[in-house]
């Protein structure tokens, strides 16, 4: 599960939502293509699924009570499903159901969106003034590299399960009185800056965004498709890659319990919370004895860490072998 926060589409959060929202209405102008009409789709906010562009960006920019003209005035949050939760959700409720289904998920998004600011009287979505939109494809832009290479046009779309939705929401709260902005990187250690500007947790916001998902349509995600492997992977220190890499491994054994054993380490060690691999099984108490025995099944001798020196070695070793063998030849 894929959720950002940006400022806009376009490029400007700071004036009218007009632009955004005729770009996201990009798909209800396309003209049918080979005898197929496309139904539109109109803007939903978990009241009414029936709102249209006019409305939209009315009440965005109506919604800027005590905002400067360099205030951020809305931003826009995108919520894209992988291949394997869109393919999980079809083969649940079918492609019109899928679709209704995730328009439903949206409204679960925007609740976590605002217990993230922890505000007083910001409690879910009926809080926020936003609204959502479906887009059923994705298209290609100048920066895809298959444009580059001119294997395809800016506005083909592009293949496979693409649907998605894009909420545009207001800086401001339902009441036009509260300011609510997402760039606000405080995450509730500074007390007095968060009660007086609140907070956001954007890696929180993202996760529970994920767990959502899980919840709600009973998904069965591997370590590998969670945000947390993924983040770990790409800024983790050395030793906390090579302690997601054991999960990881772990994760394939059908081990009553393991799940949600391993879920809770994840999470330990995104935190930094074990000096090496041993104090991270070895927090789980009783149950480390199995998972040693299971780590030791699955990671034979000869899989054991090299040195950079011990690799030097090798290398060398290798390559006067070779070496041997061209005179050989001759």
């Amino acid at each position: 599960m894929h959720i950002n926060i940006t400022a806009s589409e376009t490029g400007n959060n700071k004036g009218s939502s007009g632009a955004l929202v005729h770009y996201l209405e990009k798909e209800n102008r396309l003209q049918p293509e080979n005898g197929q009409a496309i139904n539109p789709e109109h803007w939903f906010n978990g009241k009414h699924d029936d709102i249209l562009r006019q409305e939209v960006r009315m009440k965005i920019d109506n919604n800027i009570a005590k905002l400067s003209k360099d205030d951020a005035k809305f931003f826009l949050v995108n919520i894209s499903p992988s291949g394997k939760e869109l393919a999980h959700l079809v083969a649940l409720y079918g492609e019109q159901g899928a679709k209704e289904k995730l328009k439903e998920f949206s409204v679960n998004v925007m609740d976590e969106y605002a217990k993230n600011f922890k505000r007083p009287g910001i409690e879910s979505h009926k809080d926020l003034l936003w609204f959502g939109k479906l887009e059923n494809y994705r298209y290609y832009t100048h920066k895809d590299e298959a444009v580059k290479q001119g294997f395809k046009k800016v506005g083909d779309r592009k293949g496979g399960r693409q649907m998605h939705i894009q909420v545009i929401v207001s800086r401001k709260d339902m009441t036009n009185k509260v300011k609510l902005s997402p760039q606000n990187n405080s995450k509730g250690t500074n007390k007095a800056h968060s009660a007086k500007l609140g907070q956001f947790d954007r890696m929180a916001f993202k996760q529970s965004g994920e767990r959502q998902f899980d919840q709600v349509f009973d998904f069965d995600r591997g370590l590998k498709d969670t945000l947390t492997y993924a983040n770990t992977m790409k800024n983790g220190t050395a030793m906390q890659k090579a302690q997601m890499q054991v999960l990881n491994t772990l994760s394939g054994h059908p081990v009553q319990g393991l799940p949600d054993m391993i879920e809770h380490l994840s999470h330990g060690v995104a935190e930094n919370l074990f000096q090496d691999i041993g104090q991270m099984i070895g927090a789980t108490g009783k149950a480390a004895a199995t998972l040693f025995e299971l780590l030791m099944t699955e990671v034979p001798e000869a899989a054991q860490p090299v040195s950079p020196a011990d690799e030097l070695k090798k290398r060398k070793k290798k390559k006067k072998k070779q070496s041997q063998s061209v005179q050989i030849s001759r």
